[in-house]
């Protein structure tokens, strides 16, 4: 086995609060743009909750029924209302996050989050958290292709750290996308956590190794299958 050197995150209900924010996100740019007016509002919302993870433009290209100009204007209205939330209400980080991050950091770990948000709004929430000084890497579809489940996001921060190969990269999500984004990648270890979107069945049929409560419980999971760095478990 590879040990570890790269943790990959996913943000909003992995190492940020959701609290249903993105949802209320999504009905503000709906109620905006008319996005999701072709379709009863339960089906659009349970495509959201279905496709939460993935890259926002290619969620709303599916619920404008293709229109890609249509899904660029209601994906700016979405990043814009999350702005606006994060502002209201400000960004919680999942209870232990921080310190999580730290204590994998402090094991010689490098440390990447990865988002389906533009790059303006995933910066927004790393100032509200303060965590600009804390991570390594910050990813979003923009910076790296393709958004989740491909594995673009996953691949693109294993070049940005140097990592000497795939299998010492570990990636923890709330979402069967997060988990299929790490499997087709090729990484050494996907964990889903329950925090967020997806419940114990969809992570584990999307190919998790391991389902934990929290990114709190990654390093521990970690260190029980022989992937820490040697020098982190002495």
């Amino acid at each position: 086995m590879i040990p570890i050197e790269l943790v990959v995150f996913d943000m909003a209900g992995t190492t940020v609060l959701d609290d249903g924010v993105v949802e209320q996100s999504f009905q503000r740019a709906a109620e905006r743009t008319g996005v999701a007016d072709r379709m009863p509002w339960d089906d659009a919302l349970a495509y959201v909750r279905e496709t939460m993870g993935q890259s926002k433009i290619d969620v709303f290209t599916h619920l404008s029924g293709g229109d890609r100009a249509a899904a660029e204007r209601a994906t700016a209205a979405f990043e814009g209302a999350y702005e606006e939330i994060i502002a209201e209400q400000g960004a919680t980080e999942i209870p232990g996050a921080r310190a999580a991050i730290e204590s994998l950091k402090d094991a010689g770990l490098q440390v990447a989050l990865t988002t389906g948000f533009a790059p303006v709004t995933r910066d927004a929430i790393i100032a509200a958290l303060g965590w600009a000084d804390l991570v390594d890497i910050a990813l979003s579809p923009a910076d790296a292709g393709r958004g989740r489940p491909a594995p673009d996001l996953v691949l693109t921060a294993l070049l940005r750290a140097g990592a000497s190969d795939v299998r010492a990269v570990a990636v923890a999500g709330d979402t069967a996308s997060d988990v299929r984004s790490g499997r087709s990648a090729g990484a050494g270890f996907v964990a889903g956590v329950l925090t967020g979107a997806h419940d114990r069945v969809a992570l584990t049929d999307a190919g998790a190794d391991a389902v934990l409560a929290s990114v709190v419980d990654l390093q521990p999971a970690l260190a029980a299958q022989g992937l820490l760095p040697l020098a982190a478990v002495v």
